[in-house]
């Protein structure tokens, strides 16, 4: 039977990434795309998973972004349910806010394309085991998930500009949280951010970075971050998801690949 995930959408230019929407037609999956600052969210019940997006607003600017309030309870809603949640930058922090983790501003604004190391949990975790230790990553926030983290998080990637790029909770591998945008990060997915938000970047980069130069690391890497997705939300559909048949064994997959030249 297929299955049907929602996705909650923050920004109208910050959508669902091809390779996304690809990953999950491969499995079966159907996409439900919610803008949640115009749309309400639909029952959770009648969905077997959630993904929420990143975008402009910080966890605590209810205020600003009035909505926030209820997609943190459309979260809670889909934790209890146990479902299948993973988010994506601002997802990560909504997350991660919602289950009592602190959310606050980076070491340092981060736009553009860097490197994540897994954690010796990230290379046990059964949707990151088919991944290299290091890995490129496409980065776009000022915001993170902050330590100390309560007890029940577990850390599986880290970077030299974020302490927590990817973190599960133990017990429940199905609820992932990534800092990265790599289901978004072909070179003209890249593009629209930096044309969309080019207030921002230059506000945070003051001229450290160019987007030419971001342009050019988004088609160096574009077949790899590609190809990594797609192992990765394998990974996630096949072996964490609760209504999913569990392969044979949760360690290192096969065909892990060579490691990627560094950034």
């Amino acid at each position: 039977m297929a299955r049907r995930f929602l996705v909650l959408q923050h920004t109208p230019w910050e959508k669902p990434g091809r390779v996304l929407g690809r990953c999950a037609a491969q499995h079966g999956i159907t996409l439900k795309t919610v803008a949640v600052w115009r749309q309400a969210i639909p029952d959770l019940r009648r969905y077997d998973g959630l993904i929420v997006l990143g975008g402009s607003p910080n966890v605590d600017q209810e205020d600003i972004y009035p909505f926030l309030a209820e997609e943190k309870e459309a979260i809670r809603r889909a934790l209890a349910l146990d479902l299948p949640c993973l988010g994506f930058c601002l997802g990560h922090q909504l997350l991660a806010h919602v289950l009592g983790g602190r959310v606050g501003d980076n070491l340092q604004p981060c736009a553009g394309f860097s490197v994540g190391y897994l954690t010796t949990d990230g290379r046990q975790h059964p949707a990151f085991a088919a991944l290299p230790r290091e890995f490129p990553m496409f980065k776009w926030h000022a915001q993170a998930v902050l330590a100390p983290l309560p007890k029940e998080f577990v850390v599986l990637a880290t970077s030299r500009q974020c302490e927590v790029e990817a973190f599960s909770l133990d017990g429940r591998p199905h609820v992932v949280g990534m800092q990265f945008d790599n289901h978004c990060a072909a070179p003209d997915e890249v593009m629209v951010f930096l044309r969309e938000d080019q207030h921002w970047f230059a506000t945070v980069t003051h001229g450290r970075s160019s987007p030419a130069a971001i342009e050019q690391d988004a088609r160096r890497w574009a077949a790899t971050i590609d190809g990594l997705f797609a192992r990765f939300f394998a990974g996630f559909v096949d072996r964490c998801c609760p209504n999913s048949p569990l392969k044979n064994g949760l360690g290192a997959a096969q065909g892990r690949g060579a490691e990627f030249r560094r950034l």
